[in-house]
């Protein structure tokens, strides 16, 4: 048998339950637009074209001034035209971002990237979501090709 207090406190509980469901079916509702947005990870990514040096020899980067936008997805399309290995160095660039991949050739490598090495007529595509702002130095840092001119900037806004 039941008492009069103890169907109380079921009807109590179960009216808390009955509005605790209401209330996530509102919210949901509320919120359906959030969760059928794409993650910055699924985002096309916008592409962006960079030479390490030239086909002939110059120690450059062209464009040697990059911008991108905090949260926004990019694919750094990096080529070496010229007929010498060249690195794309910019360590402190690399921990302000989120890498998702690096693939050059027949290679995808995932994790912490800061350092890109690109032999004579090589190519690698690097996607990456910028997270914190700020100016970051880029150089190759082969001897002598930074103070030859082989230094760049990059830009997180």
């Amino acid at each position: 048998m039941y008492s009069s207090s103890g169907n109380r406190v079921w009807f109590r509980m179960l009216s808390l339950v009955i509005g605790l469901l209401s209330y996530g079916i509102v919210w949901l509702s509320a919120t359906e637009n959030a969760f059928s947005a794409p993650a910055p990870s699924q985002q096309p990514a916008t592409a962006v074209q960079v030479s390490l040096g030239n086909e002939t020899g110059e120690l450059v980067f062209v464009p040697d001034h990059l911008s991108f936008e905090a949260g926004q997805r990019y694919e750094l399309r990096l080529s070496n035209p010229s007929p010498q290995k060249h690195y794309f160095t910019a360590k402190d660039f690399a921990d302000s971002i989120w890498s998702q991949k690096v693939e050059a050739g027949n290679v995808e490598v995932k994790g912490a990237i800061h350092e890109l090495e690109l032999k004579p007529g090589a190519t690698a595509e690097w996607v990456f979501i910028p997270l914190k702002p700020g100016t970051y130095e880029l150089h190759c840092s082969i001897a002598g090709h930074a103070e030859a001119g082989m230094i760049g900037e990059l830009t997180i806004q």
